[in-house]
């Protein structure tokens, strides 16, 4: 984002730069850490929370910080924020709750931990950042509702490929376009996939086997789009979204793959294509009814519409991940956030035959697979949403491939998540 950089700059002239509690430093928070530390004037990483300890302070020698606190005390933790120092902790609390953080960014792709984690930096008046699609999916719009009663900003951030179509969406929007699709451009689907066939990828890239399976097995897009969803008031024209393989160029979906005036209908939709190009990006296609606008579109090589492609051929993730941070402290901006009501949730469903007293291994496992659906329809079926199914016992066999409805499965007791949702569905279902 222009304007950011120079804002950033200035921080850093005036000895005031915005400091950052990071939670989790695995595969992309180590990343966010040696981007913050290395690239990002005017923002310093004041803590970051691991359960396991060392790899949080490996982010820090990596960027080049070798003299690093380490606790568990809470006070001794807001004593080295207090002072400057860079800390490690395996209490995400200490950093959550420390006066002196200015924002938060949530990376630890995971749902009971986070929530509670999330919860308590918005109680204690930090801004969120999440790169935590699975966390916002699930209880998001609580969540939001919490942080704005707080008067902080919970947010999606930049770089990953939900912030990237939003912010693609400000831009058609800003030039009088109506959005209409949001896509988001895959390399593979295969809902059958798992952590065994996905250990090799996970081995080669040093990435965790369970996020890199909800990759593939389609969840973590069901996630991502559905967060789409939800900011935009968007919806989805079939359970899973419409999907497929497209080969060519994104361009090529404003002809003939949609029914515009379905599109109009439904005010807008979320969906994905495998294989295209360019990958593994994002794109918006955008209604214009203005003939007079049409005539200078065409003339800049976009076609005769009704529909345009808009596209961003790349997502840079945590490259992109301190710019997040700055909108929402620096200019109370976020990059994404759920409307009032959530219109898609991601729903679980069967990847094989399970078998009665079975316990869900929840994402990127074994057992389950997550595909968007419209938040009436999982309301009105009971279906069990993805973001819970972790921990749920199943009351008896279900067939591969099955939706999984609250009355298939108990679930865990005393879990935060669920409470959140439940009041998540009171308040806005």
């Amino acid at each position: 984002m222009l304007i950011v950089d120079r804002a950033l700059d200035q921080r850093e002239r005036d000895g005031s730069p915005i400091r950052v509690g990071l939670i989790g430093a695995g595969f992309m928070g180590g990343a966010i850490a040696h981007q913050i530390i290395r690239r990002t004037p005017g923002m310093r990483l004041a803590a970051i929370a691991n359960r396991n300890v060392d790899r949080a302070a490996a982010a820090y020698e990596r960027a080049g910080v070798g003299d690093v606190a380490r606790s568990s005390e809470h006070a001794a933790v807001h004593t080295a924020i207090a002072g400057d120092r860079p800390v490690v902790t395996d209490d995400p609390l200490a950093v959550s709750t420390a006066p002196g953080i200015d924002a938060l960014i949530e990376v630890t792709g995971s749902l009971e931990y986070a929530a509670h984690v999330v919860l308590s930096a918005i109680e204690h008046g930090k801004h969120v950042i999440l790169m935590n699609a699975e966390l916002d999916g699930t209880v998001g719009t609580i969540l939001a509702a919490r942080a704005d009663a707080a008067g902080v900003i919970l947010t999606a951030c930049d770089g990953d490929q939900p912030g990237v179509e939003l912010n693609l969406v400000r831009f058609v929007q800003g030039i009088g376009l109506q959005p209409r699709v949001c896509g988001n451009i895959k390399g593979l689907q295969d809902e059958h996939r798992n952590p065994t066939t996905q250990q090799g990828f996970a081995e080669r890239w040093g990435q965790n086997v369970h996020m890199v399976t909800s990759f593939a097995d389609g969840t973590k897009i069901s996630f991502e789009q559905a967060i789409v969803a939800n900011a935009l008031g968007f919806t989805v024209e079939e359970r899973g979204m419409r999907g497929g393989d497209h080969p060519g160029h994104v361009d090529e979906l404003v002809d003939g793959r949609y029914d515009v005036e379905r599109l109009r209908e439904l005010g807008g939709v979320v969906d994905y294509v495998v294989g295209a190009t360019p990958g593994p990006g994002v794109y918006v296609l955008a209604e214009e009814t203005d003939d007079f606008h049409r005539h200078y579109l065409e003339l800049y090589k976009l076609g005769k519409g009704p529909l345009y492609s808009f596209y961003v051929p790349y997502h840079l993730c945590h490259f992109e991940v301190p710019t997040s941070v700055a909108r929402a402290v620096l200019f109370d901006d976020p990059v994404l956030r759920p409307r009032a009501r959530p219109t898609v949730d991601v729903v679980t469903t069967s990847k094989v035959a399970l078998s009665a007293g079975t316990v869900l291994d929840g994402i990127g496992g074994y057992h389950t697979y997550g595909q968007c659906e419209r938040a009436d329809v999982v309301v009105a079926d009971g279906l069990l949403p993805m973001g819970l199914a972790e921990g749920c016992q199943l009351r008896h066999d279900v067939p591969a491939d099955t939706v999984l409805t609250r009355d298939d499965v108990d679930l865990p007791a005393g879990r935060l998540v669920d409470e959140l949702r439940a009041e998540q569905d009171r308040l806005f279902a």
